[in-house]
């Protein structure tokens, strides 16, 4: 996996056919409840450190647009708890998979993606869990979110690289825009295998994303105090997370 280490991110199975379902809100607050079996995830005066990952192959490009605009409400969600540092990765093309700068200002994040384009591909899950894994071999990871909606790996392997995942103890949060039946049991057992949720969404429903990007967000930097109190001001995102995570 190559890895781009600074602010400006240069270029460098076949899916059945089925209707989307329409997620209801009821599946939205299971959702949030996930959370709750989880402790502390940051050291007293510590900050939150999240892995942003997003399918960027070309079918993508209208939720890479969508999430550019929603990434901002992760930071101002955590701001309020103790901040969050916030690294973008993405795969897209034949081989390209590309990590940014930790960044803790949304405006530095925008800058970024707004200078990426998607491109034809085939997913890449195995990198986004192998890179995880060394980064918070590195320095502790909080969270590592996951956007797409398809996978065409092994899940065997995904499955793998998830459990190591889980023993180093990084939760991830794998939301899934529409209702491609083999992308969801691939990210519902990522969710499981490292005690994150899974969760998904409407295609183009840019306020359910949002929902679950700031539960996210609140977990990372505030563990699940603050998820649970985000909950309780009834935030679906957060129930749904709390729901999962007991």
């Amino acid at each position: 996996m190559a890895d781009d280490r600074h602010d400006q991110t240069p270029p460098s199975a076949g899916r059945p056919a089925t209707p989307a379902a329409t997620t209801n809100r009821s599946e939205i607050d299971a959702f949030l409840a996930q959370v709750k079996g989880l402790g502390p995830t940051v050291a007293s005066g510590g900050r939150g450190r999240l892995i942003f990952a997003l399918d960027a192959t070309m079918s993508r490009q209208p939720l890479w647009d969508t999430a550019c605009r929603l990434q901002a409400d992760m930071f101002r969600e955590a701001a309020a708890i103790g901040g969050l540092d916030v690294q973008l990765l993405y795969y897209r093309g034949l081989n390209e998979c590309r990590a940014s700068r930790w960044m803790s200002q949304a405006e530095r994040l925008a800058d970024v993606m707004s200078r990426i384009d998607c491109r034809g591909g085939h997913t890449q899950i195995s990198k986004v869990l192998a890179h995880a894994k060394r980064e918070t071999q590195l320095k502790k990871v909080q969270a590592l979110v996951f956007v797409g909606d398809a996978m065409e790996e092994s899940i065997d392997d995904l499955c793998h690289s998830a459990g190591e995942l889980g023993l180093l103890g990084v939760p991830t949060f794998t939301f899934q825009e529409g209702a491609d039946p083999i992308a969801e049991q691939a990210f519902r057992e990522i969710a499981r295998l490292t005690r994150g949720a899974y969760c998904r969404f409407d295609p183009g429903a840019a306020h359910q994303l949002g929902e679950l990007l700031r539960a996210a967000a609140a977990y990372a930097a505030g563990g699940m105090r603050a998820l649970t109190d985000l909950s309780a001001r009834r935030q679906a995102g957060a129930i749904r997370l709390l729901e999962q995570m007991r």
